[in-house]
């Protein structure tokens, strides 16, 4: 008897739940969740599996896990929204909310490049202290004093960490909140969501471990291994300064989960990914509570960047903010599919062609460079089933 994923599912979208269960028989999973909207309706919100690589603790309904890369997508919604407000000008300099930002030849970096990862500023060069990542002003004042990498806006290079703290900055310097207030404030709290970027040691007990992703076979590349052969180069430092994030303990440990890293510490339910995407993928509005306007949302989807990143050496396709689908990597079969994907598997996106959502969290790390295999098969049954 293979593994019973509970949870609700419409009938029409039976495959999807027979993939998810599929997943844990083939070994694939630990534990992990599923949800989807279509019309802004819930069509699934599934769960199965453990919380712990023991196995000791079952994943409930209200699991929350490190969704990594995928919190990029939640900050880029907070960022739009003081943009419909009028807060925020993609078009201003970075330095008119953040004056320090001007040094070193960043004056002009319009607010835009922030984020469609064209700043030239993806990393720290100098070795940052060892608790770097949860000290926001240190991470803030080493990114004003760096220089750019690349000509600003000359190409699009992936900034894996400084993403958080750059837009988080300047939602912190318009608003006086940090960017997990702000998150609260705004979008979690009215809309009872289950996102957080910042999680005190009271939700310890809901979170799952974090496990970290098997060794590459022998014959296949180790990316971060290649990575770590130029400790100076720009991709190593990206993600690995002043320590590598694509690391159990350091994710599983509470200084980071009690930390604001914006581009990678989000907790987060695969329900209240689908959910808040499930308002972006119907207009901008769930419960009668605008999340962002119909603007905001066609200036999300729009290729802002194309081609082979200067970062990641792979081709990336960006939005303001959102990952894009792409012939390489598609999300589903329609164009204006836009989200963010997470380190290890764990993926958020609207679909406003399909008005469909989806959302995926897990707690074994797969070792896919950008959408996991595992995610693509539940988000193209989901997508089948339409």
């Amino acid at each position: 008897m293979g593994i019973q994923a509970q949870g609700t599912c419409d009938p029409k979208f039976k495959q999807v739940k027979q993939v998810f269960e599929d997943n844990f028989g083939k070994g694939l999973e630990v534990g992990a969740a599923v949800a989807a909207t279509v019309d802004g309706k819930p069509v699934l919100d599934l769960w199965a599996g453990h919380a712990n690589k023991a196995k000791t603790r079952p994943w409930n309904r209200d699991t929350l896990v490190n969704v990594y890369s995928t919190t990029k997508g939640i900050t880029a919604i907070c960022a739009h929204r003081l943009i419909d407000q009028g807060k925020l000008d993609l078009d201003a300099p970075v330095a008119k909310y953040w004056p320090e930002f001007a040094q070193a030849g960043k004056a002009k970096i319009p607010v835009s490049y922030l984020l469609n990862h064209r700043a030239g500023v993806p990393a720290v060069r100098k070795q940052l202290p060892a608790d770097a990542y949860w000290n926001w002003p240190v991470m803030c004042a080493a990114l004003a004093a760096q220089e750019p990498w690349w000509e600003p806006g000359s190409k699009h290079g992936y900034h894996a960490i400084t993403f958080g703290y750059l837009v988080g900055e300047v939602i912190r310097r318009i608003t006086g909140k940090t960017p997990g207030t702000y998150l609260r404030d705004e979008l979690a709290a009215p809309l009872n969501l289950d996102i957080h970027i910042g999680v005190d040691a009271s939700f310890d007990p809901r979170i799952a471990d974090l496990i970290d992703a098997p060794p590459p076979p022998a014959n296949a590349p180790n990316v971060l291994g290649e990575m770590a052969a130029d400790p100076e180069g720009v991709t190593f430092k990206a993600i690995a300064n002043p320590r590598p994030v694509v690391d159990a303990s350091l994710i599983n440990s509470r200084e980071w989960r009690g930390a604001e890293i914006p581009a990678a510490n989000g907790h987060a339910t695969a329900r209240a990914l689908a959910t808040l995407y499930g308002a972006l993928a119907t207009g901008g509005s769930l419960n009668g509570y605008r999340v962002l306007t119909p603007d905001s949302i066609k200036r999300g989807y729009t290729e802002q960047s194309y081609g082979v990143d200067a970062v990641l050496g792979a081709v990336t396709r960006w939005g303001l903010g959102f990952a894009l689908t792409q012939p390489e990597t598609p999300i589903g079969p329609n164009p204006h599919t836009f989200g963010h994907p997470g380190a290890g598997g764990s993926i958020g996106f609207a679909d406003p062609d399909a008005r469909a959502s989806f959302g995926y969290t897990m707690n074994q790390m797969g070792a896919d460079a950008l959408i996991d295999g595992r995610a693509a098969t539940l988000f193209n049954a989901l997508f089948a089933a339409l």
